[in-house]
């Protein structure tokens, strides 16, 4: 594998303009990439607005799904790469799984690490595992597996779906119409599925839609105080959050840990399902109660 060492983070508008040109590239091979960037420092002003945009408390160590904003830049230059098989624009985000194997605290200086792997046949098309770490003096720290959707040339069909029954909401969140644009100022991540509904519509969406990791980010939120130093927590990315929207939480504790779901609040549908378990465990699914 080769690596390609970043002394700062890539300029993320640029590689959008490069996302919107003509691709060429084709074929069943990912990458033989891995992006690196070492000894970056935290912006205690940007955690801040992220912390504030997610709801979770200010403090000194950082919330478990913030490094994943340090490591999108480098997933980006990945997946704009001249011979990436699949255009970054139309794929989709299905699960992320981040494992924590301790908090990464603001004063600590870290490398991240990215590469894409396991491209594998889907029933709507094809997907693939783009994998990040974060690592400080003690090793790695911090790690995560994003799993992209590309749709097209599959076999059809689909598994059977659960018959899901309205929720008893923990709680319920009203979810501005800007917080597509807000994440994205924060995050970088300005596909314009999220930013407008006018930009939306090009791409087959009513409306603007929230970003997948805004929604485990706020489900996470609701957990401050509750979980352990190290863990897993898997999600699986359902229906699109429509902004402005209303979107009702639940969770239950299972024998190893957490499940929680977010649904409409409106309609029994579920916008993301997910569990948290320790490192290494195999989470019960989150229709387990």
């Amino acid at each position: 594998m080769s690596t390609k060492e970043l002394r700062e983070a890539p300029r993320l508008l640029p590689l959008y303009a490069k996302a919107l040109l003509p691709h060429s590239a084709a074929g069943d091979t990912l990458p033989d990439t891995e992006y690196v960037r070492p000894d970056l420092e935290i912006d205690p002003a940007h955690l801040a607005v992220y912390n504030q945009v997610c709801g979770f408390r200010l403090a000194d160590e950082l919330p478990v799904t913030y490094p994943h904003l340090l490591a999108f830049g480098l997933q980006m230059a990945l997946m704009t790469e001249p011979g990436f098989p699949f255009p970054l624009l139309g794929m989709v985000h299905v699960a992320n799984r981040i494992t924590q194997h301790r908090p990464l605290r603001l004063d600590e200086r870290c490398t991240v690490r990215v590469r894409a792997e396991n491209l594998r046949p889907h029933e709507k098309g094809r997907q693939f595992d783009v994998l990040s770490e974060v690592s400080t003096a003690d090793g790695v720290v911090w790690s995560e597996v994003s799993t992209y959707l590309r749709r097209g040339g599959g076999a059809g069909g689909s598994a059977p779906s659960r018959q899901l029954a309205p929720p008893s909401p923990t709680a319920v969140w009203g979810v501005p119409g800007d917080i597509g644009r807000r994440y994205a100022e924060v995050s970088g991540d300005r596909n314009p599925i999220h930013l407008h509904p006018l930009t939306a519509r090009l791409f087959g969406f009513r409306s603007a839609i929230a970003h997948g990791m805004w929604t485990k980010a706020r489900c996470l939120a609701a957990f401050e105080g509750r979980l352990p130093e190290a863990y897993t927590v898997d999600v699986r990315f359902k229906l699109p959050v429509l902004l402005p929207a209303k979107v009702a939480f639940t969770s239950w504790q299972t024998g190893d840990g957490w499940a929680f779901e977010l649904w409409n609040a409106r309609k029994p549908k579920p916008h993301l399902e997910g569990t948290i378990s320790r490192p290494g465990a195999t989470p019960a699914p989150p229709s387990g109660r």
